[in-house]
This record gives C-alpha cells, structure tokens and sequence, in this order.
C-alpha cells in the first residue's frame, strides 16, 4: 500500500489497517518459519507497509501534540 493511501484514510480506519497489517505480518512471519510460504518476499513487504502506517499514526500523533500545546499556550501566555 502506498504512503498517499495511508495518508487518506481516517484514523479510525488507519488504526484498522495498522491492525491487519501486525496480523498480515505475524502469518508472514509463521508461514516462513513453517515452510509454508512461497514468496519469502513478501515478509519484507508486509514489514514495510506497517511501517509506513505506524510512521504516518505517530506523525498525526505528532501533529496534534503540537496543536494542543499551541491552544495551550495561547490561552496561558
């Protein structure tokens, strides 16, 4: 999943996709210790899309970190 995609979502719906994507991975990650998987790839695959969600999730966490401490200084300072 592309980074644009990510940044579309809600973040309700991003929680979500965070979600499947720890589940996608762990299955990656078991079918490859099994034997089971075929396309060892997609290990890496899956580990880049969560990274870009959980990068995107900590950037609006980020975000409206920032965004309270401004509301908080402008009514105190």
């Amino acid at each position: 999943m592309k980074a644009k995609e990510i940044r579309d979502m809600p973040d309700d719906e991003l929680a979500e996709q965070i979600t499947t994507f720890r589940k996608d991975l762990f299955g990656r990650r078991f079918a490859n210790a099994t034997g089971e998987l075929e396309n060892t790839a997609g290990v890496g695959h899956a580990r880049r899309d969560l990274a870009r969600a959980l990068t995107i999730a900590r950037e609006r966490a980020l975000t409206a970190e920032r965004r309270s401490e401004d509301i908080e200084t402008d009514r105190h300072g």
